[in-house]
């Protein structure tokens, strides 16, 4: 019997741990796409216990405590922290096969150094040794990023941001990493969300432009990238419900744009239209600033209604979805490129049975512009576990190029998910050392040793263009 989690861990073969130990371990991390709040950063946040680190926006946890009866007093609720932290090393303890099971002691070991198991009989050690850890000024949110081996780190971020927080770091030279903002649109996009038209005069005051019109939509916010390009920003997101293409004339998109600023109703085809050519436009703008595009999907979102009443959007009530197709993604990367305006992309699907069609459509656009230009993003939310993280590598072996992939991200709020790159890159040791010991890839340690480097760090590098850290 092996041991729990130890320095061999999920390593099942001699080529595993060679790769895992002499060449993944020590790689720097890019997180490229993330929900951390940059103010924390700038701010070098310090947190009185583990309950505000771990347990904070987390609803990967809070589904879990739900799905183990525990009341909702003592996961969004009033309740104590440190009962809370006790009612959360209950629900662990019973989490067999769920990858937050090992995420969570990951975290304990690396950032606490605590080898032990978190149970209700360790709850009282575990609570008073992370607290008198955190007392301690080297975990600082800056200085876990550090210690993390992050060279570079993306947060998600509105078109209405100043980014102040952005500047504010980008301007301290005592902290070396650097932290860039994301165009993240979706708020200018979804025109049948009841607050659109005050999310729209809020932009028009942030640009400086009257948006009275479809045309001076693109423009404030055209002028809104280049305030994120002057910050850094190297990446856009787009988060949709599902892949649409639903094209239409340039004068249709206007009238429609122009029903919505004087409150007519849309229909959900004229609505389809809006975002195809938005994406469309935004697209051509993304490809003119050498930027990349990043396409989260088949998702739906906010399904328990009094839960969304009572605690608001992205509190563990979302789930996948299954209504994108093959052909809709086919086709709208088709229009971009047909416009020569397709960018660097990246595709993450939700529901893992969308991986092979993924593989199959993006093989159809790649150029000489780059190492795969359009990527099939990492397992993502609920399958960036073992199983999906395998599943989705084989899939994008079997189809594609894996060894151009660009590798893990957290997407995370919280300042120790970083372990999350280490279990990735134990999978993918442990993935590329299979096939070697069954003969199916030759033992050629100078090429293997290449591969897993470029995956866990220099493919996102070369890709994001980021700027070599020493």
């Amino acid at each position: 019997m092996k041991s729990f989690m130890d320095e061999d861990f999920l390593l099942s073969n001699d080529t595993a741990k060679l790769l895992y130990h002499k060449y993944a371990k020590n790689m720097p991390i890019i997180d490229y796409h993330c929900h951390i709040n940059p103010r924390e950063i700038a701010e070098d946040r310090r947190f009185e216990n583990i309950t505000q680190l771990w347990l904070g926006g987390d609803h990967y946890k809070w589904r879990l405590m739900r799905a183990n009866g525990v009341p909702e007093a003592y996961i969004t609720g009033n309740a104590s922290d440190k009962d809370k932290f006790l009612k959360w090393a209950d629900t662990l303890s019973k989490s067999i096969g769920n990858p937050i099971y090992h995420w969570s002691h990951l975290e304990l070991q690396r950032y606490f150094a605590y080898y032990g198991c978190l149970n209700n009989q360790t709850a009282e050690e575990v609570w008073e040794l992370c607290n008198a850890k955190l007392s301690d000024p080297s975990m600082s949110a800056r200085n876990i990023i550090k210690m993390s081996n992050v060279t570079h780190l993306c947060t998600t971020d509105d078109p209405i941001d100043t980014l102040q927080w952005h500047e504010a770091i980008k301007n301290d030279p005592s902290f070396d990493v650097e932290v860039m903002p994301t165009w993240r649109p979706d708020k200018a996009m979804n025109l049948e969300k009841e607050d659109y038209l005050t999310y729209i005069s809020k932009l028009s005051e942030v640009s400086g432009i009257s948006i009275d019109s479809y045309e001076a939509l693109i423009d404030a916010l055209n002028k809104r990238m280049l305030h994120f390009k002057e910050n850094g920003c190297r990446i856009s997101d787009h988060g949709l419900d599902y892949i649409f293409y639903v094209p239409a004339s340039e004068e249709t998109v206007r009238d429609i744009f122009k029903k919505r600023l004087t409150g007519q109703e849309l229909t959900k085809h004229e609505i389809l239209q809006f975002k195809t050519a938005f994406l469309l436009e935004m697209g051509k703008a993304y490809t003119k600033l050498g930027w990349a595009m990043q396409l989260h999907y088949s998702c739906k979102r906010n399904n328990n209604t009094k839960a969304f009443i009572n605690l608001g959007p992205d509190t563990g009530f979302d789930c996948i979805d299954n209504s994108s197709t093959a052909a809709s993604l086919a086709d709208l990367l088709d229009a971009l490129n047909s416009r020569d305006s397709l960018p660097k992309t990246i595709v993450y699907s939700l529901n893992p049975h969308d991986n092979a069609y993924i593989d199959s459509v993006i093989g159809c656009f790649q150029d000489d512009s780059c190492i795969c230009k359009i990527q099939h993003g990492s397992a993502w939310w609920f399958n960036d576990h073992k199983t999906g993280m395998i599943d989705h590598m084989t899939t994008l072996a079997n189809m594609g190029l894996l060894s151009g992939f660009v590798g893990m991200l957290t997407d995370s709020r919280s300042f120790i998910s970083y372990t999350r790159h280490e279990y990735f890159r134990r999978i993918l040791c442990n993935l590329i050392g299979t096939w070697v010991e069954n003969g199916e890839y030759p033992a050629d340690y100078a090429a293997l040793a290449q591969l897993v480097e470029n995956i866990s760090y220099y493919n996102a590098l070369n890709y994001f263009g980021f700027e070599r850290k020493n």
